[in-house]
């Protein structure tokens, strides 16, 4: 087989060309030998960097993966790529998943790479990744830089994300002082790697496993280990076989790999920004998912991962427990993954590669017959709010489910007086005013806060009700929003509403007294007025100049949100789903010279 490679180092049919392409690399001390050898060239696809703490142990994993690849017979290329820190980027790091996959997508297409390592973690480097490696198309394999140690505050488990979220409501009851809430959430990150808990970090890793993209046990392994040096070998050695193998990111993301994935997601209470990745992903390689498939396929699925925020748990308890090979044989065995046939990149299928797994603590990884929740997928919503939002069901709270789902011939619904916020700044600055009235019987709604409203989407719908209401115990309203939250939230919000209120989506209707109606049972959600009003204000809000938000703040801003999808399709960029497989469709770049 001839390598991809070899175009630039070895074509003696061009050789102007060659002598432009080789002569540089040897400047650092590689040899014409290596680059002519027909050795395979492998990528480390590097997001390890100081903006980047979640992922910077791959500044070092990345040395045994070197040492993988040169054992199995390649040559490694390993380049940056665009930071993504979801703790440190503003306004949101969803705005920058898009552009680390252009970046990569030109990186990978356009050098003499005929493999690569993707090193996934943080959480929208691995749909970044995994979205490029769908692209380009030519022999990937995702390694994952593992979770943090477990994290601990006065003898408790003090998860990433969820601490936070907790130690906020016990500030703002009063029950602790600034000094401790910063304590708390300090204490939460003992270690390298990414959130401890269930959050979407930890979800996308582990996805990436069932998906196939990593070798088995890949994603649960805490990032200080010596596991995780060694798998960082294996991945190594294993990426240069996959190019000799010519296995490609479509012959392992397959339909079944994803519907897979959506299981394995129900059974570890997996994140609700999963369905925008995993759309993404499966759109640059041609696959129709829509949120009508995580229900169908995974809402009665039951919660097998006892992990914060659904469980108790963390992730290196999960790990020990079994981790994703033991939630997969625990599926396998209730028949219940839907195709154990689907091929990964281990060359493996996953009723090989899982077929002895073993779940050594059942109290973390629960059986099949006696899990934490029955049914732990996604619902769908619709109505004349949004085409389509989604509510994570395993977070719901015994609290919440009677005081909001447990009405009297009425269960599993909820009416309630809509309490509008224009954004995130308007929340924090009026929540705790009285003249709003908020009760337990309001409804929060957030909007200007989608893919083009923030822009890139916003982790702001799990809002906190005031004060007062905590302090009677009241520690969840019912939340609304076009925007994201944080997958380590506990709060079972209705979010990811599309169309957003900036596309001119029926929250941007919606006003404060309005009431509201969610239907559970038969997955609706309404404004209850009439259509004639509701073509009113929308025509109003059109002669007005349409909903209002904020202003462009740099050039990529303004470029995403002149090309970005919604959220139920993905927030990819529209242009660019068309471009498939293509190094094998679009043939070789053109020369430079």
């Amino acid at each position: 087989m001839k390598l991809r490679s070899q175009a630039w180092f070895d074509d003696p049919e061009d050789p102007g060309s060659t002598a432009i392409y080789v002569e540089r690399y040897l400047n650092y001390g590689l040899t014409r030998e290596e680059l002519q050898s027909g050795k395979p060239i492998i990528g480390i696809a590097q997001t390890g960097n100081d903006l980047s703490p979640c992922n910077r142990h791959h500044i070092e994993l990345a040395k045994r993966v070197r040492e993988g690849i040169r054992s199995a017979g390649g040559i490694c290329f390993e380049f940056p790529v665009h930071p993504i820190q979801e703790t440190g980027k503003r306004p949101t790091a969803a705005l920058d998943r898009n552009l680390a996959y252009l970046g990569l997508v030109e990186t990978l297409y356009g050098y003499p790479i005929d493999g690569v390592v993707l090193t996934i973690g943080c959480d929208k480097t691995t749909p970044a990744l995994l979205m490029a490696a769908a692209t380009v198309n030519i022999p990937s394999i995702a390694l994952s830089v593992g979770p943090m140690l477990n994290g601990w505050h006065k003898g408790k488990r003090a998860g990433s994300g969820v601490v936070i979220w907790d130690g906020r409501e016990m500030l703002a009851r009063g029950e602790i002082d600034h000094e401790e809430f910063m304590e708390m959430a300090a204490n939460s990150a003992p270690s390298v790697g990414y959130c401890n808990t269930m959050g979407t970090a930890s979800t996308m890793n582990s996805l990436a496993e069932a998906l196939g993209m990593q070798l088995p046990g890949g994603a649960s392994i805490p990032a200080p280990y010596r596991e995780r040096g060694q798998i960082s070998y294996r991945t190594g050695e294993r990426i240069v076989e996959m190019v000799k193998e010519d296995l490609k990111p479509s012959d392992v993301m397959t339909r079944e790999a994803f519907e897979n994935a959506i299981v394995v997601n129900s059974a570890i209470g997996g994140s609700t920004n999963a369905p925008i990745h995993l759309t993404a992903i499966a759109s640059h390689l041609g696959l129709e998912l829509c949120n009508d498939d995580w229900q169908t396929l995974g809402h009665k699925i039951p919660l097998l991962a006892n992990v914060q925020p659904a469980g108790e748990y963390l992730s290196e308890d999960f790990h020990l427990a079994g981790g994703i090979p033991g939630v997969v044989s625990e599926l396998m065995g209730a028949n219940a993954l839907p195709h154990p046939g689907a091929v990964t990149v281990s060359g493996k299928s996953f009723s090989e590669i899982y077929a002895d797994a073993e779940v050594t603590n059942t109290e973390v990884i629960r059986p099949f017959g006696d899990p934490l929740k029955d049914a732990a997928g996604f619902v769908n919503l619709k109505g004349n709010l949004f085409d389509s939002a989604i509510m994570k069901t395993s977070v719901i709270s015994e609290d919440f489910r009677a005081r909001y789902l447990s009405e009297d011939g009425d269960l599993d619904a909820f009416e309630g007086r809509a309490v509008v916020f224009e954004g995130p700044e308007q929340y924090h600055a009026t929540i705790e005013d009285p003249a709003l009235e908020i009760d337990e019987h309001c409804i929060l709604v957030i909007r200007g806060t989608g893919p083009i409203g923030y822009p890139g989407g916003a982790e702001v719908v799990n809002m906190q009700p005031p004060a007062a209401l905590l302090k009677r115990g009241i520690d969840a309203l019912p939340c609304i929003g076009d925007g994201r939250q944080s997958g380590t939230s506990g709060s079972p919000s209705i979010l990811n509403a599309a169309p957003e209120a900036a596309a001119m989506g029926g929250l941007a209707l919606v006003k404060s007294g309005d009431k509201l109606r969610i239907d559970l049972k038969d997955g609706s959600a309404n404004i209850l007025i009439s259509d004639e009003e509701l073509a009113e204000r929308r025509s109003a809000l059109e002669a007005a100049g349409g909903f209002a938000y904020a202003p462009h703040q740099t050039p990529w801003q303004e470029i995403q949100r002149s090309m970005v999808d919604q959220f139920d399709k993905g927030m990819v960029l529209k242009p660019a789903v068309k471009y498939q497989k293509i190094a094998q469709t679009k043939g070789l770049p053109r020369n430079s010279h």
